[in-house]
């Protein structure tokens, strides 16, 4: 046997106080190549576009905010996600260089490269991006059919306006190719401890790849701890048993309330939850839906590579048991037929 790993609240009345330039005590920093001071815990604001999130662009500011001050401050976004203009909201009174924000997107040559840098700065109204990243990547030869992309990429990268350059991706292959590639310094894998939404191996496989990434330098950060929200019931075992690996630099968490900040953020400390926090945690599942208004068209169950949709008599519906609440599919519905709720 080969080697085994890891056996929206209301917001009134609330207020903030001004963040000092120090580290909060109750958070975990890391350095991010030379930068240093970079939250562990990642805020992923997937879950704060409107592919999953329908409430105010105020309220999700809020959140942000309410991250920020309780020490996080490492953000991930995507061209997909359609949500700069939040993270313009948010950043404008904020000490640039003391942020930290990853995007990416689905560019593949030298135009959507352009197209998709430039949408990036201009809507989040900064300078520079901290990491930008080809988005769902399957593996070398996928990379290397985008390659005139990451060309482009790499010259906004000698020009400061990237600082570092990587992939995202649901597979395994695309981390064991990843290590051919010194262009590629940063690496956002799909892992849970069960494996759930690893698109072509198990938790060991994901494991023993990004193990070797390490070994070549390469940044690892995490996505979909909780698969999905499959795990969400055993959600601090399910943060443990990835925070406890040695090449896992940081965690990404798509957080919607108060309540998933602060509960991340504890088990990032190993702390017990609040009970009231616990059980409002333990409530708040997710899941895809599909209105009745569906034509059937298919463009989402050809994007899903999770085959968690199939069009049964013509309309698309859902095997939840797949799904990861990646929101891929909804991004492919013209008609906003596709909804996380």
């Amino acid at each position: 046997m080969g080697k085994r790993y890891g056996d929206t609240p209301s917001t009134s009345g609330l207020a903030f106080v001004v963040r000092r330039n120090v580290p909060h005590l109750d958070m975990k920093y890391i350095n991010l190549f030379e930068k240093e001071n970079v939250s562990k815990l990642c805020y992923g604001t997937l879950a704060l576009s409107n592919l999953q999130n329908f409430d105010t662009v105020e309220n999700k500011v809020f959140l942000l905010n309410y991250a920020y001050e309780r020490g996080i401050n490492f953000f991930d976004t995507a061209e997909l996600y359609d949500n700069y203009k939040i993270l313009k909201e948010f950043i404008k009174d904020k000490d640039r260089d003391k942020l930290t924000i990853a995007t990416k997107s689905y560019a593949y040559d030298k135009k959507t490269a352009e197209d998709s840098v430039n949408k990036a700065l201009n809507e989040m109204n900064t300078d520079y991006i901290d990491v930008f990243m080809l988005h769902e990547q399957d593996n070398g030869n996928n990379f290397l059919g985008h390659y005139e992309a990451v060309e482009r990429f790499l010259k906004y990268k000698e020009e400061g306006i990237i600082k570092h350059f990587g992939i995202s991706t649901h597979r395994v292959e695309a981390v064991r190719d990843c290590i051919k590639f010194k262009e590629i310094e940063f690496v956002f894998p799909l892992i849970n401890y069960k494996g759930i939404g690893i698109q072509d191996g198990s938790f060991e496989d994901m494991c023993s790849a990004l193990e070797k990434a390490k070994e070549h330098n390469k940044f690892i950060m995490a996505m979909k701890v909780y698969g999905g929200g499959h795990l969400i019931n055993e959600a601090k075992k399910a943060f443990n048993q990835i925070n406890k690996l040695s090449f896992v630099d940081s965690i990404a968490v798509g957080m919607s309330t108060i309540e998933e900040i602060d509960a991340n953020i504890s088990y990032l400390e190993n702390n017990e939850l609040n009970i009231n926090i616990k059980n409002k945690i333990r409530n708040q599942k997710r899941t895809l839906v599909v209105e009745e208004y569906c034509v059937g068209c298919g463009k989402c169950v050809r994007k899903c590579k999770q085959k968690a949709l199939q069009i049964v008599n013509g309309k698309c519906v859902v095997n939840n048991e797949k799904c990861v609440l990646c929101s891929y599919c909804a991004g492919e519905c013209t008609d906003f037929y596709i909804k996380i709720v």
